[in-house]
């Protein structure tokens, strides 16, 4: 149970990672009228943890958490994966984030690193299955987006709940999934997640950092 606890905590939108200030390009897509709706953003995210980075970081953390597992050779690839230079910072500064305050809590030598590398860096010694550990992530992951489209669709606290609840069938098979997916399973199909990410750097007004 402590290392669930744990791993709750660091995922939580409470720990400093900065999370909130990213939209992974939602908020280019909502301003372009891509995504008007409940259902609109249901469809975009389950697209994007399905085919886009979601799938990706959950292959990318759970070989993180193996024995032996070389995190150097991983933080490079996860940042070469990266479309555009949006999602690279989003990543990286939310990892350096979550891995400075790891260390700053148990004293160990944590190196900045891409979200989904430090997470699986520093959760592997908590000894969890690595489906619940990816689960939990893309929840967190999930949820963070959720709460773009509350904030700017906008949508009310029990519609946006809704859309988090019914994502629940895609995180939960996506985790399960997880641990016998390799490296040569790497890849992104969500195109226009992609492009909405690159659109939203040159917004002229813009809420949040990517």
């Amino acid at each position: 149970m402590k290392g669930l606890l744990t791993l709750v905590q660091w995922l939580s939108p409470s720990f400093p990672t900065g999370g909130f200030a990213y939209s992974h390009g939602l908020e280019a897509a909502i301003a372009g009228a891509q995504v008007r709706t409940a259902d609109d953003v249901a469809g975009w995210i389950r697209d994007v943890l399905a085919f886009g980075a979601g799938k990706q970081d959950a292959i990318l953390l759970v070989q993180a958490l193996q024995p032996g597992a070389d995190p150097v050779a991983l933080d490079a690839l996860a940042r070469a994966l990266q479309p555009s230079s949006e999602r690279l910072t989003e990543t990286l500064d939310q990892g350096t984030a979550f891995a400075r305050t790891v260390a700053g809590l148990t004293g160990r030598d944590l190196p900045p690193r891409c979200l989904p590398v430090a997470v699986g860096e520093a959760a592997a010694p908590l000894g969890l299955p690595p489906e619940q550990v990816a689960g939990l992530y893309l929840h967190a992951f999930a949820s963070n987006l959720t709460s773009v489209a509350m904030r700017f669709v906008p949508l009310g606290q029990a519609e946006g709940q809704a859309v988090l609840a019914g994502l629940h069938p895609v995180i939960e098979g996506l985790a399960a999934q997880s641990p016998r997916l390799t490296l040569d399973d790497l890849g992104s199909c969500a195109l226009g997640a992609d492009l909405v990410a690159m659109a939203h750097e040159t917004m002229d007004v813009r809420i949040f950092r990517t």
